[in-house]
């Protein structure tokens, strides 16, 4: 029984330790704003905002709860242990057997505990070096986070699409909205190198092409990363639609551009010249929070517009279909032998990989 107590006694300390970094007072606190926000008699007078805030309680409540009934199942067999019954000492080991398995799947949280770990993600691709071998594989690309998500259950929503001159893509943005995308994701952001035989080239020789990723986090909060208005340049200019030149063309596309990096934004999906402006504010905002956490400044005024460019010597991760197959983590330095199952949306492994040796101070209890 001193033994069972002992162990229930290292896990209550282990899930303490766990609920602080996941900092779960805070996320209560939230939890209960929320809440609070939804009993409002007018909550429902501005649906969109209402669906909104019912979202971020859905969330909250997904994880929050599981540590809270693991906390309050704790303190039960805590309690019964310290009764020194021998007769319940099987079924009490059986029970913390339990909750050290729970514990052990929810403690992969922790994993994501960084300041936007749990928002939507917005993925941005574009063609890098490469010419129309680059294009295409911009859509490779596109395909292989679709079918990752589809993988997740996560239904992908393309913001912004531009077709290449010839095949592929010059850029795409969809935005993933799961638990934890942004967790997920954050470390696909950067330049990926394909090595194949071209299908664009006559005489089907090998070529090197390069795509960069971007991966940030939807803020859809202002007050997240507040803008000042004297530093944005909007401007307004015609959208194409499909259909053939000409067709269906309006002054509807919006670009900002945030003067004090050079992040410029452009959007023209939406038929609406306002609902492309709400759209590249949400994504400009987006990119700004991921740079000040690449940057590890705290005011936008300080930042430093990117730099890097999708050509060689920049990759974050290999894809050689010839003359033999590998995908490869430059990172670190996780390879795979089936570069058709990657491409194909197998990227858990190199995720996983990645969040494990990317967490600084791994959980070991």
């Amino acid at each position: 029984m001193i033994d069972l107590e002992k162990s229930a006694e290292t896990l209550r300390h282990n899930l303490e330790d766990a609920l602080s970094r996941l900092k779960i007072s805070d996320l209560k606190k939230e939890l209960d704003k929320l809440k609070a926000q939804s009993e409002a008699s007018d909550f429902w007078a501005n649906r969109t905002k209402a669906e909104e805030v019912m979202r971020g309680i859905a969330s909250l409540e997904a994880r929050i709860v599981p540590w809270q009934e693991l906390d309050a199942e704790l303190r039960d067999v805590i309690g019964l242990s310290k009764l020194g019954d021998s007769s319940l000492s099987d079924d009490l080991e059986k029970q913390l057997a339990n909750l050290s398995q729970k514990f052990n799947e929810l403690k992969i949280q922790l994993r994501f505990s960084g300041p936007y770990d749990d928002h939507v993600a917005i993925v941005s691709i574009y063609a890098g070096a490469g010419g129309t071998d680059a294009q295409d594989w911009a859509q490779m690309l596109l395909r292989m986070y679709t079918r990752w998500a589809d993988k997740q259950h996560i239904k992908p929503k393309i913001i912004d699409e531009s077709p290449g001159e010839e095949a592929g893509l010059k850029s795409a943005t969809l935005e993933l909205d799961g638990d934890f995308t942004y967790g997920k994701l954050k470390g696909e952001h950067g330049v990926h190198r394909l090595v194949r035989l071209s299908p664009f080239n006559a005489d089907n020789l090998r070529q090197t092409s390069f795509a960069r990723i971007e991966v940030v986090p939807k803020i859809t909060k202002p007050e997240e990363v507040e803008l000042d208005e004297k530093d944005l340049k909007i401007d307004v200019y015609r959208s194409g639609g499909h259909g053939g030149q000409s067709v269906n063309t309006t002054d509807s596309a919006v670009r900002v551009t945030h003067t004090p990096t050079g992040l410029s934004v452009a959007i023209q999906n939406e038929r609406s010249q306002l609902q492309n402006k709400e759209t590249a504010m949400t994504i400009l905002r987006s990119k700004l929070a991921q740079l000040q956490l690449e940057q590890h400044k705290e005011r936008l005024s300080e930042l430093k517009g990117p730099s890097e460019q999708a050509a060689w010597g920049n990759q974050i991760r290999n894809y050689v279909l010839h003359p033999y197959k590998q995908v490869k983590d430059v990172r670190t330095g996780f390879e795979s032998k089936d570069p058709d199952k990657v491409l194909a949306g197998e990227l858990d492994p190199l995720i996983e990989n990645y969040l494990d040796q990317n967490y600084d101070e791994q959980y070991d209890g």
